[in-house]
Order: C-alpha cells, then sequence, then structure tokens
C-alpha cells in the first residue's frame, strides 16, 4: 500500500512527462517549419532571391534616345539630333566647391543666381550625383573649359546630342520639343516604358504628330553600386536606338524664302501642289526660335512671345480663322453654274450698291461696275453681282459646295493646332446661334463675310482644286511616293486623246473623286481667275507676270474687320489711314503656272488692308520661286515614279 506522498509524486511526474512531451512536439514543428522554410528560401526561391540581392547591388540607369531626323522634299535636315556640349559637377570630387565656382564664373560668366540655384540642388542630392552646370555650351566655351581642366576638380566637360533647327522658318509646322511633364506621362500611353529623366519629346506640329515613332528605343547602363548606391564600375551599356527619320513634302529653301517676304508681318502663306496635295511651303509669320524651348525657356524670352499682339506662338496657316472674303467668289460662282441658277452670260447691273429691305449692301466700287457678267464679276470682283447671285443660290446650296471643296473642315490629320472653321447655313445657324437664317446674311455670305470662317490651307486647297480641274486631293506633309494618282490620269489621258473608254470609267480606275457635274464650269472659273491677274482690270493686274512660264491666274480679297459709316464711304478713306487693328484682312489665291497647273497658294496678311496691294505682291515672288525650282522637283517626283 503507497503512502499519499507517493501518490503525489506520481501525479507529478506524469504532469512533467506530459509538459515535456508538448515541448518536444512544439520544438519539432518549429525545427520542420525552419527547415521546410530554408528548403523554400534556398532552392524554390532561390531566383527570387538572387534577383533582389543584384537589385542590391546593381543599377539600371536609362538612356534617353536619339531622335530621328525631319528632312525637306530634298533630303536637307530641318530638325536633327545635333552634338551637345554640356558642363557637369560632381560635388564629391571637388575639394573646394566656393573656389570652383569663382573659377567658373570668370571663365564662363556663369551669374551668382545661377551659382545660388546649383548650391541648393547639390544640397538636396548624393555628392555623387552629377550637376549640370550649363547644358548648351558653344564650342568657344566648350574648348576654354577643356583647357583650363587641370585646374578644375569635380568638373567633367560631357558631348551628348539635342534637338536643333537651322532656322526658325519653319517653326510653326516642324513644331518643338520639350522636356516631359506629368501631363505628358497621364496622357501618351506610349511614354510609360520611354520617359528618360531630361529627355524631350514633341509639344507641337510635325514633332508632335510623329513623336511616337521618331522618339527611338530607351538604351540603359547597368553599374556596380555600393551599399549608398554610387556608382562603383560601369557592367554593360545598350546605347538603344535612334529614332525613325522622315520625309516631308516641303522645300525648305521656298520656307527661308518665305518666312523673310514675312518679316514683320502678321501673315501666313501655303503653297500647294494640285495633283498630289504636297505642301510645298507652309510658314507662319512671326515665328519663334524653336531651339529656344529645347533647354529650359528663358523666362523674358516666354513673356515676349505671349505679349506680342501679333501672335507668335500661333500657326496662322493652320488655326487662324478668318472671313475669305471675295476669295470665296469663285465657288459661289461655280456652285451657282453647278446649280443652274445662272448661266456664264448672264448680268447684273452694278450701281454701287443695292437695298433689301431697307438695308443697304454696298460694293466696294463706289460708283459701280454698270453691266456685270460672271467672267467680269470675278475679274474686277463685283460685289453687287455676287449679292445677286448668291440671293438666287441661296446659302445651302453655296454651303454643299464649300464642303466640297474643303472649307469647313480639317485639312491634315493629327495637327492639334489646326481648326474647322464654319462654312454657315441655315440648320448651322438655327443648331449653333438658335435663329432662323435671314436673307440679308446670305448676301453677306456670298462676298465671304458674316459667319465664314476659313483657314488659309483650307482656301490653298480650294484653289488646288479648282486648278487641277475639279478633282479631290489628299493635302500631305509626310512623303508618300504612292499618292499620285491625278498626275498619272492626266498624263495617261494627255497621251491617248482617243482613249476608247468614258471619262467617268478612266476616272474610276484612277481612283479620282470628281467635286464638279460639269467640267466645263471649273474651265469657266479658272479662266476669269486668268482674266483678275491677267488682263487689264483685273484687280490683280499691276502683279502680272509677262513671262508664260510664270503666269499665274489668281483672286484677291478682303476680310472685314470693322463695318465702314456712311461718313467713311462717302470721304472714301482708304485703309491705309485707319488704324492698324480696324482695317481689312489682305488675302489673295492663286495658281500658276495658268495653262500647265501645278501649284496652289494662298496668302493671308492680318490688317493688310487690300488682296491686291499686300497679299498679291508676295504670291508673285513665292510663286516665282516655287517655279525655279520646279524642275529639281519634277525630277524626284518623276523617280519616284519609276520606282513605284
Amino acid at each position: 500500500m503507497l503512502s499519499p506522498g507517493s501518490g503525489n509524486t506520481v501525479i507529478k511526474s506524469k504532469l512533467i512527462s506530459r509538459r515535456m512531451f508538448l515541448i518536444t512536439a512544439a520544438k519539432a514543428v518549429v525545427m520542420v517549419g525552419l527547415v521546410g522554410r530554408l528548403i523554400s528560401l534556398q532552392i524554390n526561391q532561390v531566383t527570387k532571391y538572387k534577383s533582389l540581392s543584384d537589385k542590391n547591388r546593381f543599377r539600371e540607369w536609362k538612356l534617353a534616345p536619339e531622335r530621328g531626323s525631319i528632312k525637306d522634299f530634298f533630303d536637307t535636315k530641318i530638325a536633327s539630333s545635333e552634338p551637345l556640349y554640356q558642363l557637369h559637377l560632381v560635388p564629391e570630387n571637388a575639394k573646394d566647391l566656393d573656389n570652383l565656382f569663382v573659377r567658373l564664373k570668370a571663365i564662363l560668366n556663369i551669374t551668382d543666381r545661377k551659382v545660388s540655384y546649383l548650391k541648393r540642388v547639390i544640397k538636396k542630392q548624393k555628392p555623387w550625383e552629377p550637376v549640370i552646370v550649363s547644358e548648351n555650351l558653344n564650342w568657344s566655351d566648350f574648348s576654354r573649359i577643356n583647357l583650363f581642366l587641370h585646374e578644375l576638380e569635380g568638373v567633367e566637360p560631357i558631348v551628348s546630342v539635342a534637338r536643333t533647327y537651322p532656322d526658325n522658318s519653319s517653326a510653326h509646322i516642324l513644331g518643338y520639343v520639350s522636356q516631359i511633364s506629368a501631363k505628358d506621362l497621364k496622357t501618351k500611353e506610349y511614354l510609360q516604358d520611354l520617359a528618360v529623366p531630361g529627355m524631350a519629346i514633341g509639344k507641337t506640329g510635325l514633332e508632335r504628330k510623329l513623336d511616337e515613332q521618331i522618339i527611338g528605343k530607351v538604351g540603359y547602363q547597368r553599374y556596380e553600386v555600393n551599399a549608398f548606391g554610387k556608382r562603383i564600375r560601369e557592367i554593360k551599356i545598350d546605347q538603344g536606338q535612334a529614332g525613325r527619320s522622315f520625309k516631308t513634302t516641303l522645300d525648305y529653301e521656298v520656307q527661308k524664302y518665305t518666312n523673310e517676304l514675312l518679316k514683320d508681318k502678321a501673315a501666313a502663306v501655303c503653297v500647294m501642289d494640285v495633283f498630289n496635295g504636297d505642301i510645298v511651303s507652309l510658314v507662319s509669320s512671326p515665328t519663334f526660335e524653336p531651339n529656344q524651348f529645347v533647354h529650359g525657356l528663358d523666362k523674358d524670352y516666354w513673356d515676349s512671345l505671349i505679349k506680342n499682339d501679333k501672335k507668335p506662338l500661333a500657326n496662322k496657316a493652320l488655326s487662324g480663322l478668318y472671313p475669305p472674303g471675295s476669295t470665296i467668289k469663285t465657288l459661289v460662282a461655280l456652285s451657282a453654274l453647278e446649280n443652274k441658277i445662272i448661266r456664264p452670260l448672264d448680268t447684273f447691273r452694278c450701281k454701287g450698291k443695292i437695298e433689301l429691305y431697307g438695308e443697304k449692301f454696298h460694293c466696294w466700287e463706289k460708283d459701280g461696275h454698270g453691266i456685270v457678267n460672271l467672267r467680269k464679276g470675278i475679274q474686277r470682283s463685283c460685289d453687287v453681282y455676287f449679292y445677286e447671285v448668291a440671293r438666287k443660290l441661296g446659302v445651302d446650296r453655296l454651303s454643299e459646295t464649300a464642303k466640297r471643296f474643303g472649307l469647313g473642315k480639317k485639312v491634315l490629320s493629327d495637327f492639334i493646332e489646326e481648326r474647322s472653321g464654319v462654312v454657315p447655313n441655315t440648320k448651322w445657324k438655327k443648331k449653333y446661334i438658335g435663329q432662323n437664317w435671314y436673307l440679308g446674311e446670305t448676301l453677306h455670305s456670298g462676298i465671304g463675310q458674316g459667319y465664314f470662317q476659313s483657314t488659309p490651307l483650307q482656301l490653298c486647297l480650294m484653289t488646288a482644286q479648282i486648278a487641277n480641274g475639279g478633282f479631290e486631293i489628299k493635302p500631305r506633309i509626310i512623303f508618300d511616293k504612292k499618292n499620285d494618282n491625278l498626275r498619272k490620269y492626266l498624263k495617261h489621258k494627255n497621251e491617248n486623246p482617243n482613249e476608247p473608254l468614258p471619262t467617268d470609267l478612266l476616272v474610276s480606275n484612277f481612283n479620282l473623286k470628281p467635286l464638279f457635274k460639269n467640267q466645263e464650269h471649273i474651265n469657266l472659273i479658272k479662266d476669269a481667275m486668268f482674266s483678275s491677274s491677267n488682263e487689264p482690270g483685273g484687280t490683280s493686274y499691276r502683279h502680272r507676270f509677262e513671262d508664260p512660264k510664270f503666269t499665274f491666274a489668281g483672286k484677291t480679297g478682303s476680310s472685314q474687320i470693322k463695318r465702314f459709316t456712311e461718313e467713311q464711304r462717302e470721304a472714301e478713306v482708304k485703309q491705309e489711314s485707319l488704324p492698324y487693328k480696324d482695317r481689312d484682312h489682305a488675302l489673295f489665291v492663286a495658281f500658276a503656272p495658268y495653262k500647265n497647273p501645278q501649284y496652289a497658294i494662298s496668302v493671308l496678311v492680318e490688317h493688310g488692308g487690300s488682296g491686291g496691294k499686300a497679299a498679291a505682291p508676295i504670291a508673285k515672288k513665292v510663286i516665282k520661286k516655287v517655279l525655279e525650282r520646279h524642275e529639281l522637283r519634277r525630277n524626284i517626283n518623276d523617280q519616284v515614279g519609276e520606282s513605284v
């Protein structure tokens, strides 16, 4: 028989054994877990952690790719990436920063303000990270720095590349590049993987339109770094891939020449091939310096741009909206002929004005033009004749013809600057203004005033399609050797005058779209434009060429800014005597040569007064320049045509 004490001992022993078992089991579970985790880390996840280890030891830096070039029709570079000389500073390699900045100020004329800025940047970043002291040195300064380099510890002269433009003649159509913004990263998906600190992208014009293709592929530099992130040695470098280069339809020589003609004017000029829509020249004035935007814009220069009343940042050729004035009379006449409203020899008497419901509608010729038919109406730009034609035609039929010839819609694609303009009709006014259309507004539309709004590029397209015989063309600024069907059609037609195929079928075979019902109507308009520029009494007669090689057919126009009072009309106040802002815009459209049209042109001079005095002289000079270079252009087109 056990004593009472021995029973307690047995119970305690069992309790201890149970606890030891639980502890041992827990240890076993922990050990199994540890072994399992070690197996997982060292075998199953070895790749992951090796990669993380490498990331602690290696760093990759993206390298901005070289942008592709933009060339003119003759392969002259009008936007390229050229060598750029920069000066970098690595603070930890400079023993005495203050003394270094004193030396740099003496060598490069760096301002105290710039030095203060650089010191603030240095304080915010790691001592081994480079600071850009100057990002666009000229060769003289770059050479001077290299001469004194032994005295400038921590300084590194760097040769990089940056966007460069030869001049500002094509600034508006090329656009400019600048640093990537937060907005760019949100709105442009292609930048998500391409964005590199300091990289410039296209902001406007062709630079923006072509940006995704012209930007290239990002390169990489791989370095071994220490625990603090400092580069120890370079492991690998991938230079990336330069962007694609593009050839345009522009003629750089014509661009420069036209830009000089427009100097000190608020104006625009467009020149277009009438067969394939190639834009030979597109200039807006005043212009800006695109190179100024590449490295960060100077505030004073920016202020000078935005405060300039002539708006140098606006591409007037694409985004400037102006009443087309008397240049629209070509379409008014064509629309009336096509709709059988008038016949070519129908006449109206111009006495200088007409009255309608108590309102007077004046002709620019105070005493009138007398008996006027279609040819004389265009030749002398008689307003009364076109009031009468428009009254009979109606605004809706005029609107239909105007839209068919390219007004009221964008001409080019993917240019954020371009505006579509306005071609009014009865439905348009009801929708956007909420009012009915009045007959008096039809009369104003008949001379290109009232609600009509057009861009110089649209007027150039309108003229080109009249010049080519009334066929639709698709204007282009990026060269495409396959888009020349109209020229091939006309060549085929001339070489095969007895072609048995009907004209409609032949046109269809060449994938052409006629804009006319009767091509003879187009010929009547072309003949009337010829008389306007080459016969006495024509509004641009004084600017004619005697040489048939350069003979052009044109139409002047004036866009009224401020309505003349009766007192001003009686006093016969001239445009030149009015304040600049009150003068009419001057317009001129033309095609040349007359007998074998090749090019169309439109010229706009803001507040130029009269199209015959301000716009036609510019057009005359540009036409001559373009035609003098026509053979060079034709030879290239012929070579390309043979290779297609």
